[in-house]
């Protein structure tokens, strides 16, 4: 005797799986839109606004006064990423800290701060993000002019200028509550879409004769309608507990 294995398999039917999903449509999207509403306002009381100002400098490897060459503008370009280390160590952070009265400390410092060396350039920018513009606005300056002194003495170069002052932003760049509530509505609409789904696929009520056939292997011989009088009392149970349920 060879044992027999009932292997269970789930069939999706697409087109009936559809066919809920649009009938759904209305829930789906006003979940959608209510995730979407709640994700906007949460940002705007929860989130705090931060603001970025930008700051540039020019560094150039020549410690003479004689003509500039090519190997000098090659030599800068690759000291850039030396620079930029020189920009978030402790000795300009610190005095930074110290100069501005600002409540942090060395790391909290240097997390604002987002410093960039575009390829084939020896400028360096300084970019410091802040929930107050002006702040943001001083710390770059003063990162900046730090970082300058800094750089000469260690590097033993004074072509360190400023290639552009540091702005005070008008807008926040972050938090985007657009970019929020449009994941806000995705997400929603997504965890309606997947309730339907699992209750589609737990559903395992036979309603058809094909489904009599296709679950439990057997033969109809044929299907008997509900009485008329069996349809109002169904309707009735349908009207009390509907009613009961307004009642609570």
């Amino acid at each position: 005797m060879e044992p027999t294995h009932n292997n269970e398999e789930i069939v999706i039917d697409l087109r009936e799986l559809f066919v809920i999903l649009i009938s759904k449509l209305g829930i789906i999207l006003l979940s959608g839109i209510t995730l979407g509403l709640v994700t906007i306002i949460g940002t705007k009381l929860f989130i705090t606004p931060q603001y970025q100002s930008t700051t540039k400098m020019y560094v150039l490897a020549k410690q003479d006064n004689s003509t500039l060459t090519s190997g000098d503008m090659q030599t800068s370009t690759l000291l850039t990423k030396d620079y930029a280390e020189l920009i978030v160590s402790r000795t300009v952070t610190e005095q930074v800290i110290a100069q501005l009265g600002l409540d942090m400390d060395h790391d909290e410092l240097t997390n604002k701060l987002d410093i960039t060396t575009p390829t084939d350039t020896r400028i360096v920018t300084i970019s410091v993000k802040d929930a107050d513009p002006y702040v943001a606005r001083d710390i770059a300056d003063a990162v900046r002019d730090t970082a300058a002194e800094h750089i000469q003495a260690v590097m033993e170069t004074e072509a360190v200028n400023v290639a552009e002052q540091a702005n005070i932003p008008a807008e926040p760049v972050s938090p985007s509550i657009l970019r929020n509530g449009l994941i806000g509505f995705i997400l929603g609409i997504f965890l309606v879409v997947a309730v339907v789904l699992v209750v589609y696929l737990m559903n395992d009520t036979v309603k058809t004769s094909e489904d009599v056939e296709q679950y439990l292997q057997l033969s109809t011989l044929g299907t008997i309608p509900l009485r008329e009088d069996e349809k109002k009392k169904k309707r009735k149970v349908r009207g009390k507990k509907s009613a009961a349920r307004g009642n609570k």
